[in-house]
């Protein structure tokens, strides 16, 4: 990896950086919709970067966000522990294949080991070959099926 770029979690006085990186996730997923037409406001982007249940990982190259990992801190019902679950991790095209998602895992590896999470996982999608090669070297692959159900009730059978 660049030794250029920082690879730092995010903190409640870094709603910029956020946002740079909801741009980037919109970006790289080719869904600018949903990560930047109705993004929230600015207090409330920084009590969830303050909070115990979100965690947001840059990677900074300069001044620019050029990759990033966020997800969700989930406290578990049938043991008293935690588990971390990788919503979002993406790297700006032109700094892919250079280390970038590796080291925003190994990053998150740390901050999970000092808050005592006992798990991280990720999905990745059939066909993303890169996500797949990579979390087949950091972790152990489960094939399982992913079911979205509607909160209104509409049954989708």
């Amino acid at each position: 990896m660049n030794h250029s770029i920082a690879i730092r979690e995010l903190g409640d006085r870094d709603v910029p950086d956020m946002r740079a990186m909801l741009a980037l996730f919109g970006e790289a997923f080719a869904d600018i919709e949903t990560y930047t037409a109705q993004q929230p406001d600015d207090a409330y982007l920084a009590r969830l970067l303050s909070g115990d249940s979100f965690i947001a990982i840059a990677a900074i190259n300069g001044s620019e966000v050029v990759g990033g990992l966020a997800g969700y801190v989930l406290p578990k019902f049938e043991q008293h522990r935690f588990e971390f679950y990788i919503y979002d991790l993406a790297v700006a095209e032109s700094h892919r294949r250079q280390g970038i998602a590796e080291a925003c895992i190994r990053a998150l590896q740390t901050i999970a080991r000092e808050r005592g999470i006992y798990a991280i996982f990720v999905q990745a999608d059939y066909g993303d070959d890169p996500a797949v090669a990579l979390y087949t070297k950091l972790g152990v692959r489960e094939d399982v099926m992913h079911f979205d159900i509607d909160p209104s009730g509409n049954d989708h059978s």
